[in-house]
């Protein structure tokens, strides 16, 4: 199984950018998937979740109403698009596909907001 995530970067206050997770060697439309993101000397947060067949989302109150979470199940990928964000978006941003049986982790990709 493995997931790679892309997309992070560099990008001013107010900016957006679209993180996208690319899953393979799983079933990918029998999985939650999950976007988390982890602050240096912060704990991990989870930041957006989709159900398996993509009906249903929920955010963390931080992020809500300004990033949106969305799959394609015939493509294999989970992304996150990412509005207004702001410094305190900074972070490694990971996504999980996520079964009553296993989980599994992508390496992450790194987001900075900075002036």
């Amino acid at each position: 199984v493995q997931l790679v995530e892309s997309g992070g970067g560099l990008v001013q206050p107010g900016g957006s950018l679209r993180l996208s997770c690319a899953a393979s060697g799983l079933t990918f439309s029998t999985y939650a998937m999950n976007w988390y993101r982890q602050a240096p000397g912060k704990e991990r947060e989870l930041v957006a979740t989709i159900a398996s067949a993509g009906g249903s989302t929920s955010y963390a109150d931080s992020v809500n109403g300004r990033f949106t979470i969305s799959r394609d199940n015939s493509k294999n990928t989970v992304s996150l698009q990412m509005n207004s964000l702001k410094p305190e978006d900074t972070a490694v941003y990971c996504c999980d596909a996520l079964r009553l049986d296993g989980i599994h982790w992508g390496q992450g990709t790194q987001v900075t907001v900075s002036s």
